[in-house]
């Protein structure tokens, strides 16, 4: 099995070798033609130029004769090709002999082993009447001089140079580009494999400048945070669930063996206070499973048209005795002339406003104030209670809605569980309605809800 860093090195190196041979022979190809156009090119004016000058050689006898034009004949033989004069009856005057030529060790050993021997003949008429021919043989379609065969041999060592310093090259970006990706992946693999293993505290630090690998580590650092604090509420959860039930049964027992031992005198004082731990004891067990059934995918709502504003109303009168007791003043803001319609379940949504209220008198001191707001806002219904209690510090706001999450000191000292707004969350989730939460530390809070309007 190969790393992410080796496998995408090998995919990118190999891609642009490939790359590089396809240019590269494309190129040769390119320069090989167009060199082979030039010197096919220079051959034709090559062909012209020797018929030229022997027509002018000619000019100046009216005959030929075993010395004509000769001169040039030094000239095709150290350029690679033999030439043949041959009158208008084409009867030889004079030529050279392609044979010695092949076998002179001074030729250019690169003509001699092109191939088969062709001639091609020209006509000699310098005035429209054929005064003879001249025959040009050589061992190559093209004739290649030392010059020429060093200028390819030049081309192709510099091809092939390039070749070799772009594949290391490439090697080089390749490894560059490859730890780009791999090390922040690699990073993420690692510190997956740590959270599976129950190392919630392992964190990537490698920052990358690609958006989407800094999205991926982020991603894990933040699911890395979610477990550790997860971790932590449930070891909170065990740990309050365990002292929540032990509280109340060892009252119960050490009260009833006292009892039995005669310690306690059996009164209906001591059973009153006995019944009440009962009573507290049945309460837990309702608010767990209130949000057992809260949470359950088969939890069965009863929605209807409902009036927002009538159910608040009610649930407000019935706190208003409790507001007094603890001399805080619960004011309600709404429209009369307005119903405030919304679909959803009334017990749910009372349960949802008994909840908030009880929870902003409960953390509410005395001289406080409660203010409800109940409007419309566009498409939506917004219902706001404010308080003036302990607030909530910003350490504990992002995790209010966890189960039996509670936060600092001074809401820990006051009676709860740490579960109605868990309620709360997912009451309003059912209802695809959403809660809003804003921290007033000092000075209270606001809590917001926004329902979807009914017409």
């Amino acid at each position: 099995m190969q790393s992410i860093r080796k496998r995408l090195s090998i995919i990118l190196v190999c891609t642009s070798i490939l790359g590089l041979l396809i240019a590269t022979l494309s190129v040769n190809i390119a320069i090989s033609r167009t060199f082979n156009k030039y010197l096919v090119e220079i051959q034709n004016k090559r062909n012209v130029r020797i018929v030229t000058y022997l027509e002018e050689v000619y000019k100046k006898t009216n005959k030929w004769n075993e010395n004509s034009g000769i001169e040039i004949m030094h000239e095709a033989y150290m350029s690679n090709y033999c030439l043949t004069l041959k009158d208008e009856n084409k009867k030889v005057v004079w030529g050279m002999n392609p044979k010695s030529m092949a076998l002179d060790p001074n030729i250019n050993m690169h003509v001699k082993n092109e191939g088969v021997y062709t001639t091609s003949t020209f006509e000699l008429k310098p005035a429209d009447k054929i005064i003879g021919y001249v025959e040009i043989g050589q061992y190559a379609p093209v004739i290649l001089s030392q010059e020429d065969v060093n200028f390819k041999v030049s081309i192709n060592e510099s091809i092939v140079l390039s070749v070799v310093l772009s594949t290391l090259i490439t090697i080089l970006i390749s490894l560059f580009i490859s730890k780009q990706f791999s090390t922040p992946l690699r990073q993420v693999s690692k510190i997956s494999v740590h959270l599976s293993n129950g190392n919630y505290h392992e964190r990537s630090n490698d920052k990358s400048s690609i958006l989407e690998l800094e999205d991926l580590r982020n991603s894990i650092n933040t699911l890395g945070q979610k477990l550790q604090h997860q971790d932590i509420l449930r070891k909170r959860l065990i740990s309050d669930i365990s002292h929540e039930v032990r509280t109340p049964l060892n009252i119960l027992q050490n009260n009833f063996e006292a009892m039995i031992d005669g310690v306690f005198p059996i009164d209906n004082e001591r059973l009153t206070y006995l019944n009440e731990e009962v009573i507290r004891f049945g309460k837990l067990l309702d608010n767990l499973n209130g949000l057992k059934e809260v949470e359950s995918e088969e939890v069965v709502l009863n929605i209807e048209r409902i009036s927002l504003k009538d159910t608040l109303s009610s649930v407000v009168k019935e706190f208003e005795l409790i507001s007094e007791n603890k001399n805080i003043k619960m004011t309600l803001d709404c429209n009369t002339s307005k119903q405030f319609n919304i679909l959803g379940d009334t017990d749910k949504i009372k349960q949802v406003i008994i909840n908030l209220l009880s929870n902003a008198v409960k953390f509410t001191p005395e001289q406080g104030e409660i203010n409800i707001t109940l409007k419309e806002v566009d498409e939506k219904i917004i219902l706001k209670i404010e308080d003036t209690g302990i607030g909530i510090s910003k350490e504990d706001l992002p995790y209010i809605f966890e189960r039996l999450y509670r936060g600092d000191k001074s809401r820990h000292e006051i009676e709860g569980m740490g579960i109605g707004l868990t309620i709360v969350k997912n009451i309003l989730t059912l209802h695809k309605a959403s809660i809003e939460i804003k921290n007033k530390q000092g000075t209270g809070c606001v809590v917001t809800i926004y329902f979807n309007r009914v017409l």
